[in-house]
């Protein structure tokens, strides 16, 4: 026993292969090799099976890691992927893009200078495996309730929450405003991280499991579109899963310039084509030849970093106005792009946007870090020297806000925090509407993709609890 668990000792942290930069800046495929499987049953075994798994404490959905870990070390691969998938709906999705850096794998107490277990790269191993196997099926109900729930949004909220709800025998019926399934997993996160084939392959499952979905179809109170009282009384209950879409602004001279474009809009052209397709309409947001400039230390901001890179960019400069240390995306992201051949421009704010009609450079003004603020982050502030970066395509990568659904919907009575996002009671899922329940970004404001699954988890169980309890009222009655 003690053996087993010192194997951290005996056996370093070895991270899945990756391609080698030159290779991945000519294409958009995954750039991490999967481990093989006696790799990943080696990896496996480094887990110490601590008393206290920090590892699933902070995980967002309470992931068994430690348990998982264990089986598949044990070459019980089916019973691996059966824990794995008892608690994340997606784990697949989250095996790939979730930031374990600053949860799971961050969060690993294995003395300093062992390195931590690799939880992601075994994650999505069991799970391609299971796939593999035929061992996913879908998970069909016991028996069929003449009950329907509508989910708007077919991101990872609606996703989860669409899932949990059909395999509990509900008639579950999503719409979503694109014409394929995935939300921004499909057009907000590249194919580098996130292959498309994935997501439309989880899609099947959920058709086959009995989901119905109605693609191309927007709600919203504008012609042709879906209003949300119809949903309401198409279903019993309705769970509002839109996210996040509406880019922040960079609020400088010349922000209304041609060629300063959104990343959300960048990132949509590039997902929605094919990669080798000549850009035609969607050429102003297209990088090829072009000096990109990216505003913005997140993960966004790495995705169009990356993917300029990939377009044939001339070159490509991230702008942040913190250093390296306290940027908030992946520092793993930074460093594939580093190695794919970004420059970064660290502790510089966007003042200015120059141009005459078309962008043409990039004012900034060089800051240095202060003292900590109530966050305990540190704070910034100018220097008053200021440089000029060149570019011709400048993407704002700022992070999202909420839209205005209120608005949109025609909804007045839906209502809001100040920020925008759904008001929903603490540990809720009930907005304003009775009946309308909601999740994901569009409550939280911008997060990962693994809280948008938790959301939607945990949605289901209070519709399902909703619904019964008015059910069994309007049955008594």
């Amino acid at each position: 026993m003690a053996e087993r668990m010192l194997q951290f000792v005996n056996h370093p942290q070895i991270l899945p292969e990756k391609r080698d930069a030159a290779e991945r800046r000519a294409d958009f495929g995954e750039i991490y090799r999967g481990f093989a499987m006696s790799r990943a049953e080696e990896q496996a075994s480094r887990c110490s099976q601590c008393g206290i798994p920090f590892c699933s404490v902070h995980c967002p959905l309470g992931n068994n890691i430690p348990d998982w870990l264990k089986l598949t070390a044990e070459d019980r691969l089916q019973e691996a992927y059966e824990m794995s998938s008892a608690t994340n709906t997606f784990p697949e999705i989250c095996g790939r893009i979730c930031p374990q850096d600053r949860l799971c794998e961050g969060n690993c107490v294995i003395q300093k200078g062992f390195e931590s277990v690799t939880i992601g790269a075994v994650e999505r191993f069991i799970t391609e495996n299971a796939f593999e196997q035929g061992w996913v099926q879908p998970r069909l109900p016991d028996r069929e309730l003449k009950v329907s729930v509508g989910v708007v949004g077919s991101g990872p909220a609606g996703l989860a929450c669409a899932e949990r709800l059909r395999a509990r025998g509900y008639e579950v019926h999503v719409y979503e405003r694109q014409d394929r399934v995935g939300g921004l997993l499909t057009y907000g996160i590249p194919s580098f991280k996130l292959e498309k084939h994935v997501v439309a392959r989880r899609h099947k499952l959920l058709e086959e499991q009995g989901i119905i979905f109605h693609l191309s179809t927007p709600i919203g109170a504008g012609e042709g579109e879906t209003s949300l009282d119809d949903l309401r009384t198409r279903h019993n209950a309705v769970f509002l899963g839109t996210g996040v879409y509406r880019s922040r602004s960079v609020d400088v001279p010349g922000a209304d310039l041609n060629g300063v474009v959104d990343a959300i809009d960048f990132l949509t052209a590039s997902n929605r084509r094919g990669y080798d397709e000549d850009p035609g309409e969607d050429a102003a947001l297209h990088a090829k030849g072009r000096r990109v400039v990216v505003i913005g230390g997140g993960d966004t901001a790495m995705d169009c970093v990356r993917t300029s890179i990939r377009q044939g960019a001339e070159k490509v400069t991230c702008v942040y106005r913190r250093d390296r240390a306290n940027m908030p995306g992946s520092r793993q992201e930074v460093y594939n792009a580093e190695e794919e051949g970004a420059n970064f421009e660290w502790l510089a704010a966007p003042e200015e946007f120059l141009g005459e009609g078309t962008v043409e450079g990039v004012k900034v003004l060089k800051m240095r870090l202060g003292a900590p603020d109530a966050t305990g982050r540190r704070s910034i502030e100018g220097t008053g020297q200021h440089s000029i970066i060149e570019g011709d395509l400048v993407i704002r990568a700022l992070g999202f806000d909420p839209e205005d659904l209120p608005g949109q919907w025609q909804q007045p009575e839906l209502a809001v925090t100040r920020w925008g996002t759904l008001t929903v009671p603490p540990g809720g899922f009930q907005t304003s509407l009775p009946g309308v329940f909601a999740g994901g970004d569009i409550v939280r404001g911008a997060s990962l993709v693994v809280w948008a699954i938790k959301d939607g988890r945990d949605a289901a169980d209070a519709i399902h609890l909703s619904l019964t309890e008015t059910l069994a009222l309007e049955a008594a009655e």
